[in-house]
């Protein structure tokens, strides 16, 4: 029997997913049919590849009931590389809670420039400002890690929200876990290195993974710290030279954690104490 090759085996649903979600959204229909007859045994044997809506830490610490209830409207869409989530100043339609991939919150000025204030991952949700009051706001969100979100309407989140009850309470919790995060970036943006900056930018994006590689270009990463191109390639260059990193056509992997904690300034202890704070632990298995 040949061996199944589960990364290639992801990449063909996430594909096959996104292709069809680009047909939705462009009204031409669209059904999420991934795989043909002769690989049910492939798609069997990697449906573990497939993202739950409890693999959201804060879905996954709902009680019962209230998980339950939300599940019918939870629609699991694919968010690729680059993807605007929302824009600055539209209007939300729906709530995203991401699974496996990475949303960066931006500020953008009229000459182009952006600067990242926050990055939410599996352990948050993308859309604060439907329950918040506010219906839409000035930052942008970007897709900065290619993965899947459950999305819900804003309706029902709202619904749900003024009911109050253990979601509000996580929501709340959340919001404030993120100020802290947007709060401490603007600090560090302003007295810290690069060098300390991007330390602190690889670790919380990898807190949020689950993993110890992120596919990045220096470009990017220039434009998500709001510095020059020429300070990260620096930077990631020490990193590389003292083994902490490795950096190979946007391919970044963390060879040595526990170096890069030493590396990184106050900034990254502050955010990730207070979220494991405030939120809960619990998580799908």
């Amino acid at each position: 029997m040949t061996p199944i090759n589960y990364s290639r085996v992801k990449q063909v649903l996430y594909d096959s997913e996104h292709k069809a979600y680009d047909k939705q959204r462009e009204g031409k229909g669209g059904t999420f049919l991934l795989l043909g007859p002769a690989q049910e045994e492939t798609m069997s044997l990697a449906a573990s590849a497939i993202p739950t809506p409890a693999q959201n830490r804060l879905l996954a610490a709902l009680p019962a009931a209230d998980y339950e209830r939300l599940f019918p409207d939870l629609e699991r869409v694919p968010l690729p590389l680059g993807m605007a989530v929302y824009e600055s100043g539209a209007k939300l339609d729906y709530v995203y809670f991401p699974t496996d991939c990475i949303v960066s919150l931006l500020y953008v000025m009229k000459s182009g420039a952006s600067a990242e204030i926050a990055v939410v991952g599996y352990e948050g949700l993308v859309g604060i400002a439907l329950f918040m009051g506010g219906e839409s706001t000035s930052s942008r969100a970007v897709v900065q890690s290619a993965g899947h979100a459950y999305r819900l309407p804003s309706k029902i989140l709202k619904r749900e929200f003024e009911h109050g009850g253990p979601l509000q309470h996580l929501l709340l919790r959340y919001t404030q876990a993120l100020i802290t995060q947007m709060a401490q970036t603007a600090v560090c943006n302003r007295h810290h290195s690069v060098e300390q900056q991007l330390a602190r930018w690889l670790l919380l994006s990898l807190d949020r993974l689950g993993s110890n590689e992120l596919h990045m270009t220096q470009e990017l990463i220039a434009n998500m710290l709001g510095v020059r191109r020429e300070g990260v390639t620096e930077a990631a260059g020490k990193l590389q030279t003292s083994g902490v990193i490795q950096y190979n056509r946007g391919h970044i992997t963390v060879l040595d954690r526990p170096g890069l904690e030493q590396r990184v300034c106050e900034c990254y202890a502050v955010v990730k104490r207070e979220t494991d704070r405030l939120l809960p632990s619990k998580t799908a298995d």
